[in-house]
């Protein structure tokens, strides 16, 4: 017997549609090569942790699966206009900006558990410095034990823009197995945010190289 096709929720309705736009509207204008993992990651639940350099960023977590993405975005966003219609319709988590939201973090493991995607900007808001990254704010490595969810760690050098193609280096999934299944102290969470910055920096580094080496080229 033929298997019977699903019905798509509104929820990912929607993220198809926005697909479609990125696909024919945005990317033309707003164009970025991948670099890295090229697969899609639709086989299970994951945490995307990406820095973050304008608004533009929101596509890359989106155009790496196929699946709704529930972005964790700050309150302010959900209090009128276009931001509190988007975030509506996107089901984003508000946070608090000091990253310390317990009720986000519940909402965020509620999403996950039941095979979702969540997105994170670890810096909590867009990096208009020459710095490499701002100070992350800690809670997707916790997310991420509590959750024993991989992680995709997204990095660019270089903010999306207008008809310059930005260079994006999309990370193999990073798990904290060390910590699964025991009670995180203080020491333990600041132990796997330190490793995540670790390797968003070995990224960005590897990103780095291959710029230059093209630009040799």
């Amino acid at each position: 017997m033929k298997k019977e096709k699903r019905k798509l929720t509104k929820f990912e309705k929607w993220f198809r549609f926005m697909r479609r736009v990125h696909r024919f509207i945005v990317q033309p204008v707003f164009p970025y090569k991948k670099y890295g993992h090229k697969q899609r990651y639709n086989d299970r639940s994951y945490i995307m942790v990406c820095n973050h350099k304008s608004i533009m960023d929101v596509v890359l977590p989106v155009m790496a699966t196929d699946k709704p993405v529930h972005f964790m975005a700050k309150k302010e966003l959900f209090q009128k206009g276009l931001g509190k219609w988007f975030t509506r319709k996107c089901e984003c988590i508000p946070v608090s900006r000091d990253g310390t939201d317990v009720r986000a973090i519940m909402q965020g493991m509620k999403y996950l558990k039941e095979g979702g995607v969540v997105a994170i900007f670890p810096e909590g808001t867009r990096n208009k410095t020459d710095e490499r990254f701002l100070p992350f704010k800690s809670g997707a490595a916790a997310l991420a034990i509590k959750t024993k969810t991989p992680i995709i760690p997204i990095v660019q050098t270089k903010k999306i823009k207008a008809f310059r193609c930005a260079k994006v280096f999309f990370g193999e999934p990073i798990e904290f197995t060390e910590f699964y299944d025991k009670k995180l102290t203080q020491e333990d969470i600041e132990k796997a945010d330190a490793l995540l910055l670790d390797k968003m920096n070995e990224l960005y580094d590897q990103l780095d190289a291959i710029i230059k080496e093209k630009k040799k080229g």
